[in-house]
């Protein structure tokens, strides 16, 4: 008999796996100097829409999705100036645990005048699954951290809700030693907290996107709250300056939305804080 993917997290279908990535500038051009990868991370090759100076580079999950006791772990490391957008292939899925916990632990260095736009695609937690996730980002001085993180709880396309399992979160952001954004979340299947107007709200969808390391001008907010004013978008959302960012917060129905504030607001950053227009990776129109 063939286990539907949602309850084949069995033992034997665990998976520990790692990948380690570097990139380097040299010559105006930004390369993947280095990358080690286990089963079932893996990276494809490294493409370049906008030009040599920007490395776009894609991750994969090889097993179609994470199951209770699965271990990630991932670091990324880039060097002086270079520049470098990582998202995933798709969407990743939690399956329903059988009790275990599935754990993702990612860490990241961004040397001086280097920038980094970690871009996933979104999870999707399905009911009864039980993830942690934990991002540390340490920046040096002049380097630059765009990132997002986008989770749906329970496949609500098929009426499925978030009645059991926990979904954690914990993204630190650091400086010198000193912390400009630390973000934990926690939520429990049937809780209170989904619910709540000061919680979810009944949404089943979540967003954050920071961008920290340099200070925004308070244009640049005000544009940032004016895009999701003028879109006619349907969940809700606020924007907050950080000690040296911008935060945006989404929760509503839709991944579509939130993608589609979240890209213009990195448009919005990149014009802003780096020159150049948003480049979306080819992956994301598939």
């Amino acid at each position: 008999m063939t286990l539907s993917p949602d309850i084949s997290n069995i033992a034997t279908s665990r998976w520990h796996g790692t990948l380690q990535l570097e990139f380097a500038h040299s010559q105006d051009k930004t390369q993947l100097s280095r990358s080690y990868a286990q089963a079932p991370l893996k990276v494809q090759r490294p493409f370049y829409p906008e030009g040599e100076g920007v490395c776009h580079t894609v991750m994969l999950h090889t097993a179609g999705g994470i199951v209770g006791g699965d271990r990630l772990s991932v670091d990324i490391q880039l060097h002086p100036q270079a520049q470098a957008l990582i998202t995933t292939a798709a969407a990743a899925k939690v399956y329903r645990s059988n009790g275990a916990e599935a754990t993702q632990s990612t860490a990241i260095h961004v040397a001086s005048g280097a920038c980094l736009e970690w871009l996933p695609q979104e999870a999707i937690v399905f009911d009864g699954a039980r993830y942690r996730q934990e991002l540390r980002v340490d920046l040096a001085a002049d380097a630059l951290w765009l990132g997002w993180d986008v989770a749906r709880l329970g496949r609500s396309a098929r009426g499925e809700q978030f009645l059991t399992g926990e979904w954690r979160s914990r993204i630190e952001v650091w400086q010198h030693n000193a912390p400009l954004w630390i973000d934990a979340q926690w939520l429990q299947g049937g809780s209170e907290m989904l619910t709540s107007p000061h919680g979810l709200a009944g949404y089943p969808v979540i967003g954050s996107f920071a961008i920290v390391g340099r200070s925004p001008s308070q244009d640049m907010v005000e544009k940032a709250r004016q895009l999701w004013t003028d879109g006619n978008y349907h969940g809700e959302a606020g924007v907050t300056r950080l000690m040296a960012g911008l935060l945006c917060r989404y929760r509503g129905s839709s991944t579509a939305e939130v993608r589609r504030w979240f890209t213009q607001v990195w448009n919005l950053a990149r014009l802003d804080l780096l020159q150049r227009p948003a480049c979306s990776p080819r992956v994301w129109q598939r």
